[in-house]
């Protein structure tokens, strides 16, 4: 390759090199920039709530029916039947799924519960860093006599 053919390739290169970093954004004639998902504190209580009533409402019925089932199916092996056994695989089943549906209960509500608290720390904080900030700009200010 000739050194003038290199040149040329790197000016060609060069003219059609990419934008390195394009940050999206609504254009300026659209109005609000305001997305249409809204979440409040209201909204977030109500999803921690329905998770931890249904944490407490799940765990009392389907531990009657764990119950009920494991009843019926030690009656029914004990007679002799082979459907006991099946019954006993299924509340074994049961009692699994009923496991990671609790448990996703208690992480929804205790992850909400967290994420609030957590908010609300870092509005304090945030508050404390600005008053820290106009006080410092106040005393600036007085000693420059303006």
């Amino acid at each position: 390759m000739a050194w003038e053919e290199w040149e040329q390739l790197k000016a060609s290169a060069a003219e059609h090199r990419p934008t390195r970093m394009q940050l999206n954004q609504y254009p300026a004639d659209q109005g609000s920039t305001q997305g249409d998902l809204k979440v409040g504190n209201q909204d977030l209580e109500a999803v921690g709530k329905a998770a931890r009533d249904l944490f407490n409402d799940f765990t009392t019925y389907s531990g009657h029916a764990r119950v009920a089932s494991e009843t019926a199916a030690g009656g029914l092996k004990g007679e002799g039947f082979a459907l006991g056994g099946a019954l006993e695989h299924v509340t074994a089943r049961w009692s699994e799924q009923t496991k990671t549906l609790l448990d996703a209960c208690a992480h929804i509500s205790n992850h909400l519960r967290f994420t609030k608290n957590q908010h609300a720390a870092d509005d304090t904080y945030i508050a404390g860093a600005v008053s820290s900030i106009a006080t410092l700009d106040e005393g600036f200010d007085d000693r420059k006599g303006h």
